[in-house]
């Protein structure tokens, strides 16, 4: 069991079982990006040296290049840092009394959602291609009844391991309800109508 200090509306009893966030392959996929549209300009600034030394004493191209290259070098920074974020900030707690959902959308926007155990109705793992199969991670869809259809854990390590025990702990979570549920029964009141 993990334990986090501020997990959101804590519950009495309430244990994190799960703390997971996407796998380190789409991470690596981020750098690998980023390293190809940081490397491309640099090389093909040397390989064509003599011509962007020509352009770059001039007195309107070289400054405009030199802003045009700032800019794009910039842009490329920006695109692994909200990527970054993204994948950093993107995770899913499953604890013994819900699935809590926090999803990071680009730097200013953030949403959180929580889904009790009980409403649980299913819960799928997909591993779909070559490298998601050697690393063993893939998609969790947690099914439910009511008006939010899917919690979707995206590119976790193990789905198949996070599946089995989601569904543990839902099955546990409907044992408790069924067995404290009864604890407190409904006592019809009394009406009591005028008498005629």
């Amino acid at each position: 069991m993990m334990n986090l200090h501020h997990l959101p509306n804590q519950r009495k009893n309430e244990h994190i079982v799960l703390f997971l966030r996407r796998q380190w392959f789409t991470l690596l996929r981020i750098v690998i990006a980023f390293l190809i549209l940081t490397i491309i300009p640099i090389i093909l600034a040397i390989y064509f040296w003599e011509t962007l030394s020509i352009w770059l004493e001039d007195p309107f191209l070289g400054p405009a290049i030199i802003v045009a290259g700032s800019i794009y070098f910039l842009c490329t920074w920006l695109f692994a840092f909200v990527e970054f974020a993204d994948y950093y900030l993107d995770i899913w707690i499953v604890t013994t009394e819900r699935i809590i959902n926090i999803e990071q959308k680009g730097l200013f926007e953030r949403t959180a959602s929580e889904l009790d155990l009980v409403s649980v109705q299913d819960a799928t793992a997909e591993i779909k291609g070559f490298l998601e199969t050697i690393f063993d991670f893939g998609d969790v869809l947690i099914e439910t009844a009511g008006e939010q259809q899917r919690f979707h854990f995206q590119s976790v390590d193990d789905p198949e391991k996070i599946k089995e025990t989601v569904m543990r702990l839902t099955l546990e979570a409907k044992e408790r309800l069924n067995a404290h549920g009864n604890r407190h029964p409904i006592i019809p009141t009394e009406i009591k109508t005028p008498s005629v």
